[in-house]
């Protein structure tokens, strides 16, 4: 199976072309904003490298979040543009998903952790291979107190491990790894891997936006006291 996996949800843009499990092409850039003048290019590099043209791909893999609100639609809108231009089916990846991915096998509970901003992480925690519940956003003392519940060390990864770690340095963990970005070997194995209808490439969104919406339109008067 011939693949295209696609990220550009956290803090890098990644896109690379897998046949099974061997890499043919990939390309990884962190960057924590940029990821629209990129992804084009990207894809258009690892296409030329891998050979064979756009009709030789099976299926589309893109991470669908938890991750930034701007990065997740860049990378959405071209994967979901090229799926329907190809008519191939896209799968949505979810970050925390990936980020844990590389460890599933090393018989320690892992915790896939995200810097959410403002005390908080987006946290998936996982033990034997097996997620053991959903995405949640969580403020650091809770995520900290599910790790603590595990009792036994933990393997933290992704952005918000390095936070979870400074802040709690008596937390039983294995290692703490702030990657910024899940590996495309990770993000290749779980396109191929799951069903394509029970993993749209919709945008898995763990809390509101930071942006909020004006209180009055353009013209409106402003309001006053009474």
């Amino acid at each position: 199976m011939r693949l295209l996996v696609i990220d550009t949800a956290l803090g890098a843009c990644t896109a690379a072309v897998f046949e099974d499990d061997r890499p043919l092409s990939v390309r990884f850039e962190p960057m924590a904003k940029g990821h629209q003048e990129r992804l084009g290019g990207l894809v258009r590099d690892v296409m030329t490298e891998a050979g064979g043209g756009f009709d030789r791909l099976d299926r589309i893999g893109v991470t669908v979040g938890p991750g930034s609100f701007t990065g997740l639609r860049v990378g959405l809108a071209f994967a979901q543009g090229l799926g329907a231009a190809l008519g191939r089916p896209v799968v949505g990846v979810s970050t925390l998903d990936a980020l844990a991915d590389p460890l599933a096998t090393a018989g320690v509970p892992v915790a896939a952790l995200i810097d959410a901003r403002r005390g908080q992480v987006y946290a998936k925690f996982f033990s034997d291979g097996r997620a053991l519940g959903p995405e949640e956003a969580l403020p650091l003392e809770a995520a900290a107190d599910r790790i603590a519940a595990l009792e036994t060390k933990v393997q933290a990864v992704g952005s918000g491990a390095g936070l979870l770690s400074e802040a709690y340095p008596e937390l039983s963990l294995a290692s703490a790894d702030p990657v910024v970005a899940p590996a495309p070997t990770a993000l290749a194995r779980l396109t191929r891997s799951v069903d394509p209808a029970a993993h749209p490439p919709r945008p898995l969104y763990l809390r509101a936006p930071d942006a909020a919406p004006p209180t009055r339109l353009p013209g409106q008067p402003r309001q006053t006291a009474p």
